[in-house]
């Protein structure tokens, strides 16, 4: 298994496309990532309390259009 610091000499390395094409993949697992612990928390009920606060505050007014 390589090291991070042979994995950050070898992104240190890549030409320019190759970054490029690195640089979105990551962004990409790093958004599917992100998607797939929303999914988890939501699924596992961490985030009722917050909806349940927004709900409140829409159902008294306290809200605003964007």
């Amino acid at each position: 298994m390589m090291s991070l610091e042979n994995i950050e000499d070898a992104i240190l390395s890549l030409p320019s496309q190759e970054f490029e094409r690195l640089r979105l993949w990551f962004f990409d697992l790093d958004y599917d990532r992100w998607d797939a612990q929303i999914e988890q928390d939501i699924a596992g009920g961490k985030l009722e309390a917050f909806a349940q606060e927004a709900i409140a505050e829409f159902e008294t007014g306290h809200y605003r259009e964007l």
